[in-house]
């Protein structure tokens, strides 16, 4: 009884009863706002998944011809085709709940299979077709089945795990691409480097019984204001690039005690490339991306060493001077008493697991479950997901053997 007539002797505190006492004579004024505040992000809630579930969605899997004589750049044409910031009126935004599209490019190894998958709104399918024939005219595209779908949540017999990949700086420092390994250059195949055969390697490693998911989320980034859904608006990263800059001048600059004018910047040859990887990053188009890893093997496929593959499959990719991605959030736990008979690692499973198949993480309901979105430019999202040459010698990397060529024009009718 002691510990409840403690509690409640708070409340007779001279502090709680002058806060309370403001509280009570303001609250003409602050409990409107906080009530329509909280009326706003429900129906905005609303109307957005009443939106995109009328939008429909498909999934794309694209099939390999046997030569693929384009470097990344031509993924990067193509991303930059799905720049897509909309543009919406108010009477869209707050009553129609209109958003930006959103897109997910996926890698997949089913049994060893590889599969390299894009998913979007039904309505977006003809511009990701066109734009793909565009840069890769010897793809085949086809309208496939969720693989998803048929999974379930079974801690027993499918002991799944799954995580972020998050990165190890600050978003405006830009990862290791395609143009660092050289690709974007003329040279024969086998002297090629191509960052992403280690992902294809570990992906077309694994045994019956085990699947990886890799799954890239993007939506793209642009200043965010009240028409956009926002009470605050929300800067341009471009903005964030050229504080950072100013960082490493100033930094670089000598500061000499009593001087009349500042020094001249000196900057390291670190320093430097750092400022042109920087001002290079910012000429792209960048997108908000986040993305998911999941294991999900049986349990008699289930091996540590695959999970640990995963973990790695993104090492190449890393800078020591720049960035590189690293393992965010994941459903294990470290230690048993911070689960209690499983059930925060269920929950946190099933949620994951629903949240991938809903391909949700810039809406409700998993807006930014876990992890919060980061920027990618086009270039570093086409090293991470391209069609590789036959540099990649990967035997499960199913290619098309035949190649597509129009009928002669002089046949006879």
């Amino acid at each position: 009884m002691a510990i409840f007539s403690d509690f409640f002797s708070l409340f007779n505190n001279p502090i709680f009863l002058g806060i309370f006492k403001y509280l009570y004579y303001f609250a003409p004024f602050w409990v409107p706002i906080v009530a329509i505040s909280v009326f706003i992000g429900v129906w905005m809630r609303y109307v957005r998944a009443d939106f995109i579930l009328k939008q429909g969605s498909v999934l794309l899997e694209i099939r390999l011809p046997k030569e693929v004589n384009r470097s990344p750049k031509g993924m990067e044409i193509f991303l930059t085709a799905l720049y897509q910031t909309g543009a919406a009126s108010e009477v869209e935004t707050y009553w129609q709940g209109k958003i930006r599209p959103w897109w997910s490019l996926e890698l997949v190894s089913i049994d060893g299979q590889i599969h390299f998958y894009i998913w979007c709104h039904a309505k977006w399918k003809n511009l990701v077709e066109a734009q793909l024939y565009a840069q890769y005219p010897g793809i085949e595209i086809y309208e496939a089945e969720d693989y998803t779908k048929s999974v379930y949540h079974d801690p027993v017999e499918y002991p799944l795990w799954a995580t972020y990949f998050t990165l190890t700086e600050k978003t405006v420092y830009p990862i290791m691409t395609y143009v660092d390994y050289g690709l974007d250059k003329e040279q024969e195949e086998e002297y090629k480097i191509d960052p992403m055969t280690s992902v294809l390697e570990y992906l077309g490693s694994l045994k019956r019984g085990e699947q990886v998911w890799i799954q890239i989320l993007i939506q793209a980034h642009k200043k965010e204001k009240f028409r956009d859904g926002r009470l605050f608006s929300k800067e341009d990263w471009k903005k964030d690039i050229k504080r950072e800059v100013e960082k490493i001048r100033e930094e670089a600059t000598t500061k000499v005690p009593g001087a009349q004018y500042p020094s001249f910047p000196n900057p390291t040859k670190g320093q430097i490339d750092k400022i042109a990887a920087l001002e290079k990053a910012a000429s792209k188009f960048a997108f908000e991306c986040v993305i998911r890893g999941v294991y999900f093997p049986t349990k008699e496929a289930f091996s540590p060493v695959s999970i640990n593959g995963l973990v790695g499959s993104f090492r190449q990719y890393s800078s020591n001077s720049l960035n590189g991605f690293r393992l965010g959030w994941f459903t294990d736990f470290d230690y048993p008493w911070q689960d209690f008979h499983r059930v925060r690692r269920n929950a946190a499973e099933r949620g994951m697991l629903q949240a991938y198949k809903m391909r949700s993480i810039f809406h409700a309901p998993y807006k930014n479950f876990h992890e919060h979105p980061y920027i990618l430019n086009t270039e570093e999202l086409a090293t991470i997901y391209h069609f590789p040459g036959t540099v990649a010698q990967t035997p499960s990397l199913p290619r098309v053997t035949a190649k597509k060529s129009e009928a002669p024009a002089n046949l006879p009718v």
